[in-house]
C-alpha cells in the first residue's frame, strides 16, 4: 500500500501461542487498511467453515502478513483494550474498515478535484447546479405541489401515533421500519435500533424561521424516541441533516449513541458536541460497540453536499448498506439514479428491504442529475436485488414542484410497466410501523 509507505510504523507480531479471537480483531484500529482488511477477509472466511477448528486463527499466519499499526495507533491502543468508551470520550477518529472490499475487486472509488469530491459517473454534469440553471429552475418552473388545508392532509396523509410498545425493542426475527417522514427511518434489526438521517423540527433550514415548513408533522420529538445504537448521516444537506435534532439525541443518548458519517463530517459533528463518531469513505465499514454482528457499509450514490455558500462538495454523500448475520437493508439516502445501484446489489445482494427516494424529481431537465424519479426508483429496487423496497423522500416538506401525490401514482404506474407486484415496493403513513420477515426471503 503506497499510501502507507511513508508512514512511521512499528510492527506487532503475534506469536504462535496465541490465538486471534473476534473480539481482538474489533479492538484493533487505525490498521494499514489493504493488509487489515486482507487478514480480515480470510478471517471471514475461515469462521463459516465447516471445520470447526478454524472459528479462531492460528496467529503464526498472520506473523506472516506483519500485522503493522502506526505510531500513532499504538499510542492509543492501550484504552481501547481496556475498553473501547474510554477512547470513544478522547474522540477516537476511527476510519478504519473491518473489511475493505476494494482489496478483492474494483470498485468506484471516490473522487476529489481540487480538494472537492465530485461524481465519478457520465449521468453526472457537473454544470446541472450552475448559478444560471438554479435560478431558471426557481424562477420559470410552475410549481404543481397543490398542498391541500390540513383537513384535506389528514384524509390523504395521516399521521399515526408511534407504537411505543411494538417498537421499545428490536424484534426477534425481521427488519421493522418506522417512517418518520421524509428520509428519517427507525430502523430495527439484529438487536439494534438505529436512525436514519433524522430530522424532528418544523423546517429543514439553517433558521426555524425561514425555510421548508413541515406540511405533515413529526409523528414524535426526541424524547419519545426508544433507545438508540446509531444514526445513519448520508450528506450534509438540510432536509438530511438538521443541527438541532443532532443536538437533542446527543444530549440524550450520549456516547452511548453511535454516529456513521460520511468522509468529512466529523468536525462538524465534533462542534456538536458528538464525541461517538465515525466517518467513513465508500466501501468502508465498521460497526456499533458490543456488536460486531451488523455492518455499516458507506456505498455511493449520485448527488452532491453542501450547507452554506462555500462548502459544496467538501463533505462525501452516499447511501448505507446495513449488513447483518440474517438480514440485509439498504438505505439510499439522496440520490440520482447512477450505475452504483448496480454494483451495490453486485456486491452485497439480495437486500431484504431497501429504503429509496421517490420524489423531488421535477422539471427533469434539472433534477434528473440528482433526483431519481419513481420510474427510476423502482429500476434501483431491481438492480439491487431487493426483495421489498419502501418509498422515502416524499410528503413531509415542501421540497418539490411536481404534484403532492404524484410520486405515489408513478411508483405504481411504473411497478405496472415493469411487471412487479405493488407489495414489492411500498409506501408507509407518517408514524407506521411494518415488519418484513426476513426469514422468508433468500439470502
Amino acid at each position: 500500500d503506497e499510501s502507507s509507505e511513508s508512514d512511521s510504523r512499528c510492527c506487532r507480531k503475534l506469536t504462535g501461542d496465541e490465538k486471534v479471537s473476534k473480539n481482538s480483531f474489533k479492538q484493533i484500529f487505525e490498521v494499514s487498511g489493504n493488509t487489515f482488511s486482507a487478514i480480515m477477509s480470510e478471517w471471514r472466511s475461515s469462521m463459516t467453515s465447516s471445520d470447526s477448528s478454524q472459528s479462531s486463527l492460528d496467529a503464526t499466519r498472520w506473523s506472516e502478513c506483519e500485522l503493522e499499526l502506526s505510531t500513532e495507533a499504538c499510542e492509543d491502543m492501550a484504552p481501547l483494550i481496556e475498553g473501547e468508551a474510554v477512547a470513544l470520550k478522547r474522540g477516537v477518529r476511527d476510519r478504519s474498515s473491518f473489511t475493505d472490499h476494494r482489496v478483492m475487486e474494483e470498485v468506484t472509488r471516490s473522487t476529489r478535484r481540487n480538494g472537492r469530491f465530485v461524481n465519478p459517473w457520465s449521468t453526472w454534469s457537473e454544470g446541472n447546479l450552475s448559478i444560471y440553471r438554479m435560478l431558471k429552475w426557481q424562477l420559470t418552473t410552475k410549481h404543481l405541489s397543490a398542498i391541500p388545508n390540513n383537513q384535506e392532509l389528514e384524509r390523504t396523509l395521516p399521521v399515526l401515533p408511534l407504537q411505543n410498545d411494538l417498537i421499545k425493542h428490536p424484534p426477534p426475527n425481521g427488519i421493522r421500519v418506522t417512517w418518520m417522514g421524509h428520509a428519517t427511518l427507525l430502523v430495527q434489526m439484529e438487536n439494534l435500533t438505529f436512525l436514519t438521517d433524522p430530522i424532528f423540527t418544523e423546517r429543514c433550514s439553517p433558521s426555524q424561521l425561514v425555510g421548508p415548513k413541515r406540511y405533515r408533522p413529526s409523528p414524535c420529538t426526541v424524547d419519545n424516541i426508544p433507545r438508540l445504537d446509531a444514526v445513519l448521516i448520508s450528506h450534509t444537506h438540510y432536509d438530511h441533516l438538521d443541527t438541532t435534532t443532532v443536538r437533542l439525541l446527543n444530549e440524550r443518548f450520549g456516547t452511548d449513541l453511535r454516529w456513521f458519517l460520511p468522509l468529512g463530517l466529523l468536525p462538524w459533528f465534533e462542534a456538536q458536541g458528538c464525541e461517538n463518531v465515525l466517518e467513513l469513505d465508500w466501501w468502508e465499514e465498521n460497526c456499533v460497540v458490543d456488536n460486531a454482528d451488523v455492518h455499516f457499509v458507506f456505498t455511493p450514490t449520485q448527488h452532491w453536499s453542501g450547507r452554506g455558500l462555500f462548502d459544496r462538495n467538501a463533505v462525501l454523500w452516499g447511501s448505507w448498506t446495513v449488513i447483518g448475520q440474517r438480514s440485509r437493508f439498504f438505505f439510499c439516502g439522496d440520490s440520482a439514479y447512477c450505475p452504483a445501484f448496480n454494483e451495490i446489489g453486485r456486491r452485497y445482494g439480495p437486500f431484504d428491504v431497501a429504503a429509496l427516494p421517490i420524489a423531488s424529481y421535477y422539471p427533469r431537465w434539472f433534477m434528473k442529475n440528482q433526483h431519481m424519479d419513481p420510474a427510476e426508483a423502482v429500476q434501483v429496487h431491481r438492480e439491487l436485488k431487493a426483495g421489498q423496497s419502501i418509498g422515502i423522500h416524499w410528503g413531509t416538506f415542501p421540497m418539490s414542484n411536481e404534484f403532492y401525490l404524484e410520486p405515489l401514482q408513478k411508483l405504481e404506474e411504473s411497478l405496472d410497466e415493469a411487471g412487479l407486484s405493488s407489495s414489492e415496493f411500498i409506501t408507509l403513513k407518517h408514524g407506521e410501523t411494518k415488519l418484513f420477515n426476513t426469514m422468508d426471503n433468500e439470502q
